[in-house]
């Protein structure tokens, strides 16, 4: 196994890869639009065929959780069409299929971080149609595993820190939802420990008890406002503003599509099973900061 087509080229976890996967002697294979487009089937299947890949690892999604309430129907072609294409390639190709999925899939109703087994229960759009990318790849492709993860955040991209230093740099104060829980996930330990993955299949080849899903964040746990409070903190050292940061709850900060307020996830499976475990969400921070500070 050396040739990986990583889709979503130009994207925050695309982009890790780019430099994760040949770092291990992996030949990254990066596709986006306009040729490769799950709008337009017969541009994947001509990609696919052209680049005769030995894994593929599906970063491309519809990630606008708002804009999804306002056309499920595109959110679907992205989310749940386009995975289910690649299953039937990978399939017919006898290669396995990475899939990326989301802690939207579940309520945030628990209280505790979520295990894979547990049930399933999106709230809105986006989730719905990132559960069905997870059913439609690993139905249509028998060697396929699933990792969901969470606050996925790089230092190119729309997200949360980049937003953040942003409002930080114009504003003296800034209000940040301090009730949701989850996982920040900087994108270079998530493309590390998927080239790790990846990696363990090469040396000891598929075996078919590893296909199913795995929950793989940053390690530990934060709402928004401490991860705010992170980012700015550490900003701060480096010469940057350090507006104050309001807590604020959910119901202060409306938005179109509801969100889990508790989307931990246990990350457990995936170091029993793989060895691989992502650095604390600190850890992340720093590394994407000190990326930025490169320029």
């Amino acid at each position: 196994m050396r040739r990986i087509l990583v889709t979503g080229r130009g994207g925050q976890l695309a982009t890790g890869l780019e430099s994760a996967l040949p770092a291990q002697g992996f030949e990254a294979l990066l596709v986006g639009q306009p040729e490769f487009e799950f709008d337009k089937p017969d541009t994947v299947i001509a990609a696919f065929h052209a680049l005769k890949p030995d894994a593929v690892m599906n970063c491309a999604a519809w990630t606008a959780v708002d804009a999804a309430e306002d056309d499920e129907a595109g959110a679907f072609h992205a989310n749940a069409l386009g995975p289910a294409l690649l299953g039937r390639l990978t399939r017919e190709a006898g290669i396995p299929l990475i899939q990326i999925s989301t802690d939207y899939v579940f309520d945030g109703l628990k209280a505790a971080p979520y295990l894979e087994s547990d049930l399933p229960n999106p709230l809105g759009a986006y989730g719905r149609t990132k559960l069905a990318g997870e059913w439609a790849a690993q139905a249509a492709n028998p060697r396929c595993i699933i990792l969901r993860t969470a606050w996925v955040f790089a230092p190119m991209g729309k997200n949360f820190l980049r937003t953040m230093l942003a409002l930080g740099e114009q504003r003296p104060e800034l209000r940040v939802v301090a009730d949701q829980w989850g996982s920040p996930t900087a994108a270079p330990d998530l493309a590390d420990a998927i080239t790790a993955i990846l990696a363990r299949l090469r040396a000891d080849g598929w075996r078919d008890d590893l296909a199913g899903t795995y929950h793989a964040t940053g390690g530990g746990f934060t709402t928004w406002h401490g991860f705010a409070e992170a980012i700015l903190d550490m900003h701060a050292k480096h010469g940057g503003p350090r507006p104050k940061v309001h807590a604020i709850t959910t119901a202060d900060y409306p938005t179109k599509a509801k969100r889990p307020t508790d989307g931990r996830l246990d990350n457990g499976k995936l170091a029993r099973v793989f060895g691989v475990a992502l650095p604390p969400w600190e850890a992340g921070l720093a590394r994407v900061m000190a990326l930025l500070r490169q320029g």
